[in-house]
């Protein structure tokens, strides 16, 4: 098992942002990290139903030492081991899978399980969750997340699902601590032209919209 770097909490908290990288290759990855990290973002997330994710997970971790590199559609115990075997610092889930969450907790990596309902959420939270990941929020939206922290404002909530440039401010202003974010964030044509440059700045833009929040 690969000896993991542990999570950089206060990089993270500067940045709250969780990148979610999905079904690209490599050497495309190692161009959206650089551009990551020249924007001061440092969370990124590798999908474990990305071919070759864990090798992924690996190599980035090595070649980015001042990243938070995580394993994110951690669906079973199979998917957790692989992805702390690679060196994930982090794990993300899209669904509550009480013996991930369980396990996560006590080998003391940080875990951001799926919950849609507020009941899902506290429970997620109540098993050990470093934050609860509200999937899909692009339905939801803000004012959602406003309406489940009422009654639950000790829960850590990490909207992820929707959120884009236009509307990141807002979610943070409705008491999200972080956001998970996708294509919104992974520009497909930037990618597409290799124009890593102006993805750092577009990542740079979408940092900017929160910077009263952290």
């Amino acid at each position: 098992m690969k000896t993991n770097t542990p999570f950089n909490w206060k990089l993270h908290n500067k940045a709250p942002i969780v990148g979610i990288v999905r079904n690209l290759p490599l050497e495309t990855i190692i161009g959206i990290a650089n551009a990551y990290v020249t924007a001061g973002l440092s969370t990124i997330e590798i999908t474990m139903n990305t071919v070759g994710a864990a090798k992924i997970i690996t190599e980035i971790q090595s070649k980015f030492p001042n990243l938070n590199v995580g394993a994110g559609t951690v669906c079973s115990m199979e998917d957790y081991n692989e992805a702390i075997s690679a060196g994930s610092q982090f794990i993300v889930t899209p669904i509550i899978n009480e013996d991930v969450i369980k396990k996560a907790v006590a080998d003391g990596i940080p875990i951001f399980p799926g919950a849609f309902t507020p009941t899902e959420a506290y429970k997620a939270w109540s098993l050990g969750a470093s934050a609860v990941k509200i999937f899909p929020a692009t339905q939801l939206g803000p004012t959602y997340i406003k309406d489940v922290l009422a009654p639950l404002n000790k829960i850590k909530l990490l909207p992820t699902g929707g959120v884009t440039k236009d509307n990141i401010e807002s979610f943070f202003a409705a008491g999200a601590t972080g956001v998970g974010m996708g294509s919104s964030l992974l520009d497909k044509q930037l990618i597409k032209n290799n124009d890593f440059n102006g993805l750092a700045d577009h990542f740079k833009s979408i940092k900017e919209e929160i910077k009263a929040y952290i």
